[in-house]
C-alpha cells in the first residue's frame, strides 16, 4: 500500500507541473484533457489486443456504471473550472483541504468505516488549519465565489465516494478495465466541449509544446492506473488527504522552480499539513460491514476476488502504513 501511495503522490505532483506548463503553452485545456484521455484509452485497448495486458470483455453493466464515473469526473472538472473563474486559488485550496472532514462522515455512512479516532480527528483539524494558515499568509488573500466552490465541493464529495464504491464493488479481472472505461467514456462530451469553445483554433503547436503534450499523455496513462490502484487500497478520506498532500508538494515544487516563493509563515503551514497527513490513521471497516451484512466485504480485493487470507483477515490500510488485523471469529 505504501508503495502505491508513494508512486501516486510522485506522479500526481509531477503531472500538475507538466499540465501547468502545457496549458500555458497551448491554451486549450479541454483539448489537452481529451488527448490525455484518448491516448490512455487507446493504449489500454491496443495493449489488450496484442496481449500484454488483460481487459474485460465489453459489458453493458461496466459501461453503465463507469458512465456515472465519467459524469462525476467531468462534473468535477467543470465546477473546478467555474470555481477558478469566479473565485481565486486560495479559496479553492481552503475548500479542498476541508474535504476530508466531510468524507470521513460519508465513509461512515456509505462505505462502512468507523468514524476517525481522536488522533485522526486532530490530524484532520491540523490539516485544515494548515491550509487556512497558508492562504491567510498570502497578502492578496480574499475569499469569493461561494456558489461555484460550493457546487464543486458537493460534486467532489460524490466523485470520491462513488469512485471508491466502484473500486471496491465493481468486479473486474484487471485494474486496466477501470482505466479503460473511465478514460474512454468522457471522450465524446469532451470532444464536443473542445469544438464548442473554439480551442482548436487557439492552439500554438511547436516541437517543445508537442513534446510536453506527449509527456502529459504518458503521465496521464500512469496517473489513471496508479490512482485507481491507490483508491482501491485506502478509504476515500485517506485518498483525499493524499491528494491534498500532492497539492502542497506541487506548491513546494513551484517555489523551487519558479520565482514565486511562499512566505516563511506559508511554508510553516505547509509543513504542518504534511506532518498532519503523515500521522493520520484511517478508520478501519466496521465489523457489521465485513461479516456478512451484504453491503461490502473486506474479504474481497479491488477486483472482486477472494484474497489469499479469505474472510479471516481484514487489512486496515492507512494512507502510509498497512496494519493487518485478525477478526475475532478467525479460527
Amino acid at each position: 500500500t505504501a508503495a502505491w501511495i508513494a508512486v501516486y503522490m510522485l506522479v500526481s505532483s509531477l503531472m500538475l507541473i507538466v499540465n501547468k506548463l502545457v496549458i500555458h503553452l497551448l491554451k486549450a485545456p479541454s483539448i489537452i484533457l481529451l488527448c490525455q484521455l484518448a491516448t490512455t484509452a487507446f493504449a489500454v485497448k491496443f495493449g489488450s489486443i496484442i496481449g500484454i495486458l488483460t481487459l474485460d470483455p465489453p459489458s453493458i453493466h461496466h459501461a453503465a456504471t463507469f458512465s456515472v464515473v465519467a459524469f462525476a469526473f467531468l462534473s468535477t472538472i467543470f465546477t473546478n473550472i467555474k470555481t477558478l473563474q469566479y473565485a481565486n486559488v486560495e479559496t479553492f485550496i481552503i475548500f479542498r483541504a476541508c474535504t476530508p472532514l466531510a468524507l470521513c462522515v460519508l465513509d461512515y455512512i456509505f462505505l462502512g468505516r468507523h468514524l476517525p479516532g481522536p488522533r485522526s480527528v486532530i490530524c484532520l483539524l491540523l490539516l485544515g488549519a494548515g491550509a487556512v494558515g497558508y492562504v491567510v499568509s498570502d497578502k492578496s488573500f480574499e475569499v469569493k465565489g461561494y456558489f461555484w466552490v460550493g457546487c464543486w465541493f458537493l460534486v467532489f464529495l460524490f466523485d470520491m465516494i462513488f469512485l471508491k464504491h466502484a473500486a471496491d464493488n465493481i468486479k473486474v479481472k484487471s485494474n486496466w478495465t477501470r482505466v479503460f472505461y473511465s478514460n474512454a467514456l468522457p471522450c465524446v462530451p469532451l470532444s464536443i466541449l473542445g469544438m464548442g469553445t473554439g480551442e482548436t483554433g487557439r492552439m500554438d503547436l511547436n516541437r517543445f509544446s508537442l513534446a510536453l503534450l506527449l509527456l502529459s499523455c504518458a503521465m496521464g496513462l500512469a496517473m489513471s492506473y496508479v490512482s485507481w490502484q491507490a483508491r482501491s487500497l485506502v478509504s476515500s478520506t485517506a485518498f483525499s488527504i493524499v491528494g491534498n498532500v500532492c497539492k502542497f508538494l506541487t506548491i513546494s515544487i513551484n517555489c523551487i522552480i519558479w520565482d514565486n516563493h511562499a512566505s516563511p509563515q506559508g511554508l510553516a503551514c505547509l509543513s504542518l499539513c504534511l506532518v498532519a497527513a503523515f500521522f493520520y490513521k484511517q478508520a478501519p471497516l466496521r465489523d457489521d460491514w465485513t461479516t456478512g451484512s451484504g453491503k461490502n466485504s473486506a474479504s474481497k480485493s479491488g477486483n472482486g476476488k477472494k484474497t489469499k487470507a479469505g474472510s479471516d483477515i481484514e487489512m486496515t490500510r492507512d494512507a502510509l502504513h498497512v496494519t493487518p488485523r485478525v477478526h475475532k471469529n478467525a479460527p
